[in-house]
């Protein structure tokens, strides 16, 4: 996957493998159609994040469900 090019499936690849990563357990809060390519660079930012970790407290996930939250589609 070639995630250096803005695409509606990168966006869906990218925030199903944050929600695996994450153990998200109401999977409906975060759908891949709920972003647009508008905010590409900021959600591969925070794919990058979570998929250098191993772990996250309760803290680092809160804050990355919340910069996700942010970044929805109005």
């Amino acid at each position: 996957m070639n995630l250096a090019e803005k695409s509606v499936e990168n966006v869906e690849y990218m925030i199903e493998k944050i929600k695996e990563k994450l153990n998200v357990l109401n999977f409906g809060a975060i759908k891949p159609s709920h972003f647009d390519e508008n905010m590409y660079e900021e959600l591969k930012e925070i794919y990058e994040l979570v998929m250098k970790k191993n772990s996250f407290s309760p803290n680092e996930m809160q804050a990355i469900v919340e910069e996700l939250g942010s970044l929805r589609k109005q």
